[in-house]
């Protein structure tokens, strides 16, 4: 439980830390929507709907841009996207090394990491 309340911490801690830039990805990323919902003729719920659904690159393709400029637009929302995931993964990532380290101490964790399993400590949810 220990880990889980580390990692938990520290998460929210990066999380308010790059706020401000994952703020600008979600606002960037609802205004192109909007202005893509306003050229295809979607309802504003629709445009928004569709903008996350690019954005998070699921894509069910139920709406979908038909004029190039809109296309286009769908282009910079996908890639604002993939940013958006890749800075919620990256912290992801480093905070569960950072937690994993102050649970068993940094050399271990580095033996684990490496695939070295025989110096990690029993632990019921390591095995």
């Amino acid at each position: 439980m220990e880990f889980t309340l580390t990692f938990i911490d520290l998460f929210l801690a990066v999380i308010l830390l790059v706020l401000p830039l994952l703020l600008f990805f979600i606002v960037l990323i609802v205004i192109l929507g909007q202005i893509v919902g306003r050229m295809e003729g979607w309802s504003k719920f629709d445009s928004f709907y569709w903008s996350f659904i690019t954005a998070l690159t699921v894509g069910y393709g139920d709406i979908r841009p038909k004029k190039n400029t809109a296309k286009s637009l769908s282009i910079i929302i996908a890639l604002a996207g993939i940013m958006f995931t890749g800075i919620i993964v990256a912290i992801t990532v480093t905070t569960a090394t950072e937690a994993f380290k102050r649970q068993f101490g940094n050399e271990v964790a580095v033996e684990y990491l490496h695939g070295n399993t025989t110096s990690v400590p029993d632990d019921p949810l390591l095995n």
